[in-house]
């Protein structure tokens, strides 16, 4: 039952979808959830999918848009919150790491914050539209999975900055070999039922973002990670929406 427990801490963690038990909550047993976190991904996107489906005969716009609201509904918007606190960190924090911590840990949110997330939302909209008429819809049930495969891995390569964080847990007591094959099982399945072009893509994000969070910071965080989540879920929808239709599998 322990695998059980720690799937439901990464479910209740990640996602509103209540939990019919009760959870033990330990050090390790968060450390643990961290290796589930993409196959609650997966899970997303099973939803999305099912959501989706629900929709047919309604025209791609409100299709999309409503699909994008349950999306963010099912999450609670705890990744576009971390998103929000980094673009406020970034813009305010002048090059500055303790001005840009400090800053990441204030609740309200400035004009960047908001310009950032109308961006990034409207960029999933529009790729959700285009892919609205394809006849494949496995963009939708692997993105999400893809996104959150970042967090162990950032969690494994870049140093955790906040020794009383909610990350500190996990950073702490996530063992190196379970989450890397994990890791990787979980995008050899995207790569295989996506092609390559996501999967480069993603591994282009996350360097990409790891070398912001050190230069700026000195490492990750709990909003940096959360921020990941929603860059490379945009990125994804993005590049499937753009390449997705040259690949076999998918026609």
């Amino acid at each position: 039952m322990k695998g059980l427990n720690d799937f439901a801490i990464a479910l209740q963690f990640l996602t509103r979808i209540p939990i019919p038990f009760k959870i033990h909550f330990t050090p390790k047993g968060q450390a643990w959830s961290v290796v589930w976190h993409p196959l609650v991904g997966l899970l997303i996107g099973a939803l999305l999918l099912l959501i989706q489906s629900l929709l047919l005969g309604v025209g791609p716009q409100l299709a999309s848009a409503l699909l994008l609201t349950a999306w963010v509904s099912i999450t609670g918007g705890l990744h576009l919150d971390g998103l929000a606190d980094c673009a406020d960190a970034w813009a305010g924090g002048q090059g500055d790491r303790e001005r840009s911590l400090r800053i990441m840990k204030d609740p309200n949110s400035g004009p960047i914050a908001v310009a950032t997330l109308v961006l990034l939302l409207l960029l999933k909209f529009a790729a959700l539209e285009e892919l609205a008429g394809r006849s494949s819809q496995m963009p939708l049930l692997w993105t999400p999975m893809i996104a959150r495969s970042l967090v162990p891995i950032l969690l494994l390569t870049t140093p955790y900055v906040r020794k009383n964080g909610l990350g500190s847990p996990l950073a702490e007591n996530l063992r190196p070999k379970p989450a890397w094959l994990a890791t990787l099982l979980y995008l050899i399945c995207a790569l295989i039922m996506l092609g390559p072009w996501p999967i480069l893509a993603t591994a282009l994000t996350v360097w990409w973002l790891r070398t912001l969070m050190l230069s700026r910071i000195g490492g990750c965080t709990g909003d940096t990670l959360g921020a990941s989540i929603e860059i490379a879920e945009a990125v994804v929808l993005v590049v499937c929406a753009l390449a997705i239709p040259s690949h076999p599998l998918l026609k």
